[in-house]
């Protein structure tokens, strides 16, 4: 009789283990990949928006649309009618939204790492609309129940709120606003860039944030709303020479966000700072 041939327990375990292995290493090239995707369309996205911000701003002597106190739709008191808010100068009653602008940025409003809304009801306070390193800021903004409003947008881009002197200050005070478009050194001017907020800043001598805003911990009323860790360490951002590249984290600090901004602040390796000064979160990116 011939002895019958079969794979002994020892051999199959090995067979099971670099299966394994390899579908480990394939899941995590996918992954990477999936995330790389992702990043290019981010970029993408950034660069459609600077053709808008480009052909609005030409269409405006070079100037970004003002300021304005006009309310909001449903607002007796004109509050403020930041036209920063979801989508300015592209909502519904912006200054373009006549244009079609409204329409055709609907596509483009959100990096597809920052989808899914923080706030899908509308209902609830400021705080509650705010994003996060992977949530979309939005909707705005109701008082709750049923008497609350909202207004049905949402986004995962911010701007950068030193582009024009807002409409309280007088024109006079504004000298580190930028206002204009056509401005040197605009490859290093950051406009709109990935953000758990409609809008923010960053000051040469302000603190990084001590945590990231991760999904579970949207951060309220953030002001450096683009320190946040989405892409890898680094974020995307359209600059006034309407490019596109991606930023450190750490970069920040080195971006010429308003016109007296010292590229060289004590955030900065010029400036003297060690990577154990930045929040642990942080101290593994790169610095600049």
């Amino acid at each position: 009789m011939r002895k019958q041939q079969a794979f002994t327990l020892i051999e199959l375990l090995v067979v099971i283990a670099i299966i394994a292995l390899l579908m480990a290493i394939l899941v995590a090239s996918l992954q990477a990949a999936r995330k790389q995707a992702r990043a290019v369309k981010c970029q993408a996205n950034l660069k459609q928006w600077g053709t808008i911000w480009a052909t609005c701003t030409d269409d405006n002597d070079g100037y970004f649309p003002e300021w304005t106190r006009d309310p909001w739709p449903g607002e007796a008191n004109a509050w403020a009618g930041l036209p920063w808010w979801p989508g300015w100068p592209f909502a519904p009653w912006g200054p373009y939204s006549k244009q079609g602008w409204y329409m055709n940025i609907k596509g483009i409003r959100c990096c597809p790492m920052a989808t899914r809304l923080a706030n899908p009801t509308g209902r609830g306070n400021q705080g509650e609309a705010s994003g996060g390193t992977f949530l979309a800021w939005g909707r705005f903004w109701g008082t709750g129940g049923t008497n609350g409003w909202r207004l049905d947008t949402h986004g995962s881009y911010g701007a950068n709120v030193w582009l024009y002197c807002p409409y309280w200050l007088d024109h006079e005070r504004c000298e580190f606003f930028w206002r204009t478009a056509y401005v040197k050194g605009g490859n290093n001017v950051p406009v709109y860039l990935d953000s758990c907020w409609p809008w923010g800043w960053v000051n040469d001598t302000d603190p990084p944030p001590e945590r990231d805003a991760v999904p579970s911990a949207p951060v309220p009323y953030p002001t450096n709303s683009f320190c946040v860790n989405r892409h890898d360490g680094y974020i995307n951002s359209l600059f006034m020479d309407w490019s596109v590249r991606k930023v450190g984290l750490k970069e920040l600090w080195t971006l010429k966000w308003h016109r007296e901004f010292n590229t060289t602040g004590p955030w900065t390796k010029a400036g003297g700072v060690k990577p154990e000064d930045w929040p642990k979160w942080m101290r593994r990116f790169k610095d600049y």
